[in-house]
């Protein structure tokens, strides 16, 4: 009973994005607007580099991570990919692009994979990260909109994150964290992104052990945030 209460708790909530009535925008041609933002400041070397890049590429096409990507072909995923470091580096690897199926995720990996490092500011601003990813998330008109920053250390330059995340270009972005590694010493990197960097409703910090952990942890954060729009098992005719 408490089952077949929650799928049709599910299928209206479902129902209202369709319509519109959620957010208000009926026009809305996408379910999810995604911005993932990594981490290049000076504390990733190129090893660590790669391992970021080629763990995302990989992670994307984790089996239920591509499931989930694709779930709803006809109101796709809009995903777009960037990296930062100081004020002045933001480079965008991928620009949006609708996920309908396997090819366009196997193309966007396949991007990650070919792109190369190029020299940057090597000082780490998280704000000056946050207002890029807001600024590309306002491009796109979908039901959600989630900014995913990934990062090893706390910001030490530009707009600080706290300051950031209050202005009220933020209001309708949900932004979530991927911590790499525990921090220095002095900061415990996990609550300091829970304390300063992440907001919205369904904010949360996902953690890497280290580099390696990477894939593992962006699959893990994806499906986590990719499921909490997508209702697969919703049915109105009981349980199954």
């Amino acid at each position: 009973m408490a089952r077949t209460r929650l799928r049709c708790l599910a299928l209206a909530a479902l129902t209202a994005l369709w319509t519109g009535d959620a957010l208000g925008q009926s026009g809305a041609t996408c379910r999810q607007a995604l911005a993932l933002g990594l981490d290049v400041s000076g504390s990733v070397d190129a090893a660590e580099y790669r391992l970021q890049l080629d763990g995302l590429a990989a992670a994307l096409e984790q089996p239920e991570v591509l499931r989930a990507l694709v779930a709803l072909p006809d109101r796709p995923v809009a995903l777009a990919i960037f990296e930062w470091s100081g004020p002045g580096h933001q480079r965008l690897l991928q620009d949006w692009v609708h996920i309908t199926d396997r090819t366009d995720v196997s193309s966007v990996a396949d991007r990650l994979r070919a792109t190369r490092r190029i020299k940057a500011d090597p000082s780490t601003a998280l704000g000056a990260a946050m207002l890029f990813g807001e600024r590309l998330l306002t491009q796109r008109d979908c039901w959600t909109r989630t900014l995913d920053i990934s990062g090893d250390g706390p910001a030490n330059s530009g707009p600080r994150p706290q300051d950031v995340r209050q202005l009220s270009n933020f209001d309708r972005i949900t932004i979530n964290g991927l911590v790499i590694g525990a921090g220095d010493g002095e900061t415990d990197l996990a609550a300091y992104y829970e304390e300063l960097v992440i907001h919205g409703i369904g904010r949360f910090v996902e953690q890497a052990v280290d580099f390696k952990d990477y894939e593992n942890a962006m699959a893990r954060k994806l499906l986590r945030e990719l499921m909490g729009v997508v209702v697969s098992d919703a049915r109105p005719d009981g349980d199954q």
